[in-house]
């Protein structure tokens, strides 16, 4: 039976997380179907110095900004909205106080694919959850999820399987442009040549060697 990662986990900062759940396993109980998947591209998010970060600058809550649930402890959902269309899931990180936070980008469907299919509208595993608004979809992941307990039996994140250091690689982040020398910062983390990463127009772009694949970061504010 999978069980939720305890809190301690996530009360570091979140490029540490970030790199640590890569092969962990997303869960989701949404409308009674269970689907989960390995965690297979993450990318952190790390508050107020991060020009990148929804919370950069950012003093504290402001009583309603889709930011206040980052400036609690670790742990907690943070979901948002991009395009006016589609949902994208984030960790909360590190300790109340520091807004940080993980993007899921991407995972490896595993069970319940029936219920993610008929969510998704197709047939093709790849194409599932490879990506932060796919995954959402396939997961009936939505802003009601907002602020949920990680650390419950809902919406969690368990243990996977262990992915070797060297089958795990760091990259700038995608579609982050707006943030300057923040969008350089190595803080995207990838399963080495998975077919589950998240993928702009269904093709993918080389640059120096690396996969760098779709569009979906935090966008600006």
């Amino acid at each position: 039976m999978l069980r939720p990662l305890d809190r301690a986990f996530y009360l570091r900062g979140a490029v540490a997380v970030a790199r640590d759940l890569i092969g962990r396993t997303l869960v989701s109980t949404a409308d009674g179907a269970t689907t989960a998947g390995l965690i297979v591209e993450t990318e952190a998010y790390a508050g107020r110095e991060d020009a990148a970060c929804h919370s950069f600058k950012r003093k504290g809550p402001s009583g309603g900004h889709r930011t206040d649930v980052m400036f609690g402890p670790g742990g907690y959902a943070y979901v948002y909205l991009i395009y006016g269309m589609y949902n994208c899931f984030n960790a909360v990180a590190n300790v109340e106080g520091e807004p940080e936070a993980v993007l899921i980008r991407a995972i490896e469907p595993r069970e319940g694919l029936s219920a993610m299919r008929e969510r998704r509208g197709t047939q093709d595993v790849k194409k599932l959850c490879s990506g932060p608004g796919r995954l959402c979809m396939a997961l009936g992941i939505t802003r009601r999820d907002y602020g949920a307990d990680l650390c419950g039996d809902a919406l969690f994140i368990a243990e996977g399987e262990p992915v070797p250091d060297g089958r795990v690689l760091a990259t700038p982040r995608i579609n982050v442009d707006y943030a300057g020398e923040a969008a350089l910062l190595p803080y995207r983390f990838i399963v080495k040549d998975s077919v589950f990463l998240s993928a702009r127009g269904g093709k993918k772009r080389e640059k120096n060697g690396t996969v760098h694949l779709d569009s979906g970061g935090m966008p600006e504010q």
